[in-house]
């Protein structure tokens, strides 16, 4: 019987023990944390958008990074697959608008009582506080050696911080990244990958709130808007746009439009300077949101200009869009002219921010970056250049967009390096 040692027994590594023992294979499962599911425990706001019920398509369309290497895992374990596994784990889904599921409970431990109750029926052995400090290669560990020796390495234990020695006829990474430190993500994972020779991409935080350098945006501070579109560009070159929910904060601008457009601008714009526009009203376009403007002031044609937007904008919002319209405050609306309303339809359909840069790990949903996935084998989640050393989860330069799409990638990796491991001769 061969056994299996998986790093961190987060989505990705409950996955995979769960696919591992279903092999027959005997799993022992390392979480240096008290307890297992971590962070799947604050995911979501604690609810935990396990997966999006959307078609293949449109799955592989909110991939930002390396979405090609995810085809065989996705096929091994698509979301679909997902739902089922954990339905009939005792875990009721349900879905929501944006074809998010979530267990109907709204509670994310279920997901995790799900996944425990499980690996227990599987035998899976779970050992927490156990930080694995090292993995122990035959003929040699650290040096990096070229694809073609990879039969001359292969994993044959892990070493615990305690000095503990677990051996193993394979071990699958799946550690996470950097995101949320207070769960236990310290990036330990790639340094064990670069001690098997691997390279890491730059890990970066992703699905991060913006900070903006205009000062007037933190006066709206706690305001959420709905139905907004954004754009974001660097000079001429379009980084994102989309359409959703955004909110104001102390530091700048948060919420689901934002994290993801947050994706985008890290993958190649990181720290550089750019310019968020936001369609505060993309069903109306400039001539029709004239004739509504004009519409509002007749029917307030006696009131001043700082309080004829009601009908329009929230009431935290009004003093800025009044101050950033260069019109006076006081200005009777039947005095407003043709190119003041051009001023305040610009305000409208483009309020302009400056991006300087993301907040750090601490508040990043996931990391962009980490392992390198073309010295990985797709098929398998098995390093290219250790035998027997697999892969899963966010350690992996492997990246999506918010909906449960970034769960969907540990379960669908950890499952697949999880059957993999137990099913791959390593002798």
């Amino acid at each position: 019987m061969k056994h299996i040692v998986i790093i961190g027994a987060g989505a990705a590594g409950m996955m995979a023990a769960v696919g591992a023992a279903g092999q027959g294979a005997l799993v022992t499962l390392l979480e240096q944390n008290e307890k297992t599911g971590k962070k799947v425990f604050i995911t979501g706001k604690g609810r935990c958008n396990l997966t999006n019920a959307c078609g293949k398509e449109a799955f592989f369309n909110n991939i930002v990074s390396n979405g090609k290497f995810l085809y065989s895992a996705f096929n091994h374990m698509d979301n679909y697959s997902v739902m089922d596994f954990f339905e009939k784990a005792g875990c009721r889904l349900k879905t929501e608008r944006g074809e998010r599921v979530f267990p109907i409970s709204d509670h994310s431990s279920d997901v995790i009582a799900a996944l425990n109750r499980q690996m227990e029926k599987r035998g899976v052995k779970v050992c927490l506080h156990s930080l694995a400090a090292d993995i122990l290669l035959e003929n040699g560990n650290g040096d990096k050696e070229k694809e073609s020796q990879a039969s001359e390495r292969h994993i044959y234990g892990v070493k615990l911080k305690n000095g503990t020695v677990v051996d193993a006829d394979a071990v699958i990474i799946a550690t996470g990244g950097k995101s949320y430190g207070a769960t236990g993500a310290t990036g330990d994972g790639y340094r064990l990958a670069e001690k098997a020779g691997h390279s890491i991409k730059e890990p970066k935080p992703a699905l991060a709130p913006f900070n903006i350098k205009e000062r007037w945006c933190t006066e709206m501070q706690g305001l959420s808007l709905k139905n907004v579109s954004v754009a974001l560009r660097n000079g001429k070159k379009k980084i994102y746009e989309g359409f959703g929910e955004m909110l104001f904060t102390h530091f700048g601008v948060s919420g689901p439009l934002i994290l993801s457009a947050s994706s985008y601008y890290v993958k190649k714009y990181n720290g550089m300077p750019a310019e968020l526009f936001i369609d505060l009203k993309p069903a109306l376009s400039r001539e029709q949101l004239d004739k509504r403007l004009l519409r509002d002031f007749d029917e307030n044609k006696n009131r001043q200009f700082k309080n004829a937007l009601d009908g329009l904008l929230p009431s935290r919002m009004i003093p800025v869009i009044v101050s950033l319209s260069g019109i006076p405050p006081q200005k009777q609306v039947n005095e407003i002219t043709r190119e003041e309303r051009g001023r305040i339809i610009e305000c409208l359909k483009a309020l302009t921010m400056t991006v300087t840069g993301t907040r750090d790990f601490n508040e990043a949903i996931i990391t962009q970056g980490g392992v390198h996935v073309k010295e990985i084998n797709p098929s398998t989640m098995e390093s290219k250049l250790v035998k027997g050393l697999y892969f899963a989860g966010e350690v992996l330069d492997l990246d999506a967009l918010t909906g449960g799409f970034n769960l969907q990638i540990a379960w669908s990796t950890g499952y697949l390096a999880g059957v993999s491991a137990a099913a791959e001769n390593t002798e």
